[in-house]
């Protein structure tokens, strides 16, 4: 087992995943309970040290490490003048949903999705258009229809597209192939791409995945892509991201829109944090990497080996999240979930909220220590027990 001891225990500490009863186990919201690395904290520290905390503005070193990260990690350098510090990869989207269409639009996902998207859509009174996944039960493998994608990208009203790359909460990894593909797609209907790309960071396989920025000029210039390192480092409540916008009229109007909705004022410690994340965090990712490899290893072989007969992993290669298909057991996953908590104190989060065919699948974090893991199997495991004799 891989030697990660900075788990640590966070009841009583005003985060949103552990408030929860005290027999209870979340193993849902996408945070991790890993402490962040030393540097971050050492950064922190000393800005906390100096004890002035007037307003700021972005230094450059910021945007440098944030190209670095880009270079050294997944091979494509962004230039620092493409990028727009924001608060979070949330509020800028829902601040391009607002800027870059109009009431009533159409803006595109591809379900089942993470359910926050649904949230900046509809409540900018914009319409949500899904190109479902299609998903082969007997491989357990998802996949495009694109025709399916060409016909709604076409449709007059479909203007802005979010993508989530990679994809939360399937764990797929889309190929450069794929991208290009979608990438022109948008192009010959004049459809912005917004590309999530937050869990960039967390993948499995041995090529990573492929940042939309980094597809040849001609195809990123309605594209629009958001980084950050809340995931990576498990600093959600600092509040910094990165736009990534090439095309500069799209940068400009994508800025006055954060700006406009005061979403380009760093928190006091986002600045160094992240800087201190991009430049010295390489060798504490590695690390959490190989533990949450061994964690989505140890579920895995648990659901192969105990529960075979009634839940599937779906394969995934990125993420700390893992998709179970219970299609076997019921077509309510909200149902299921409940019933788990219930008897087992066990908290999931139910498939259903992701849309698509989410009403048979469950969704698990398994960014924890691995007492805890095993801790959720043994739940999950006398939980379906339980709702099979029941």
């Amino acid at each position: 087992m891989t030697d990660f001891p900075e788990a640590v225990d966070r009841r009583g500490t005003n985060s949103v995943k552990w408030a929860v009863q005290d027999d209870e186990l979340p193993m849902t919201i996408a945070d991790m309970d890993f402490k962040t690395s030393p540097a971050i904290i050492q950064a922190m520290q000393a800005k906390l040290n100096l004890g002035a905390f007037g307003y700021e503005d972005i230094p450059d070193e910021y945007f440098n490490a944030v190209a670095d990260w880009y270079e050294h990690q997944h091979g494509c350098r962004p230039k620092t003048d493409w990028m727009i510090f924001t608060t979070g990869v949330v509020p800028a989207i829902s601040s391009a949903v607002r800027r870059l269409t109009s009431l009533g639009d159409n803006v595109l996902v591809q379900a089942p999705v993470y359910n926050i998207f649904y949230n900046s859509i509809v409540n900018s009174g914009r319409h949500v258009l899904s190109s479902d996944l299609v998903y082969d039960a007997e491989n357990h493998t998802y996949s495009i229809d694109w025709d399916d994608l060409e016909q709604k990208l076409a449709n007059p009203l479909t203007n802005l597209m979010i993508l989530c790359n990679p994809h939360n909460p399937l764990g797929i990894i889309w190929s450069r192939d794929q991208l290009i593909r979608l990438a022109k797609l948008c192009r010959q209907y004049h459809v912005t791409i917004f590309s999530d790309e937050i869990h960039g960071d967390f993948t499995f396989n041995e090529t990573g995945y492929v940042p939309m920025f980094s597809l040849p000029d001609e195809l990123i210039q309605n594209v629009e892509v958001a980084v950050s390192p809340s995931k990576t480092f498990n600093v959600a409540a600092l509040h910094a991201a990165t736009v990534i916008v090439p095309n500069a009229n799209l940068r400009a109007q994508v800025s006055r829109g954060l700006n406009s909705e005061e979403l380009a004022e760093p928190n006091l410690l986002a600045i160094p944090a992240t800087i201190a994340a991009y430049e010295k965090g390489q060798e504490w990712l590695q690390q959490v990497l190989a533990y949450i490899q061994e964690n989505r290893e140890l579920v895995t072989n648990f659901v192969r080996d105990q529960l075979a007969d009634s839940v599937t992993v779906v394969p995934g290669e990125a993420t700390y999240l893992m998709w179970l298909d219970v299609s076997r057991l019921t077509d309510d996953s909200a149902k299921l979930a409940a019933f788990i908590r219930e008897k087992t104190g066990l908290i999931l989060s139910a498939g259903s909220i992701y849309g698509g065919d989410g009403n048979h699948f469950l969704r698990i974090n398994v960014a924890c220590s691995t007492k805890l893991v095993l801790s959720g199997m043994d739940r999950f495991a006398r939980g379906i027990e339980e709702w099979q004799q029941k």
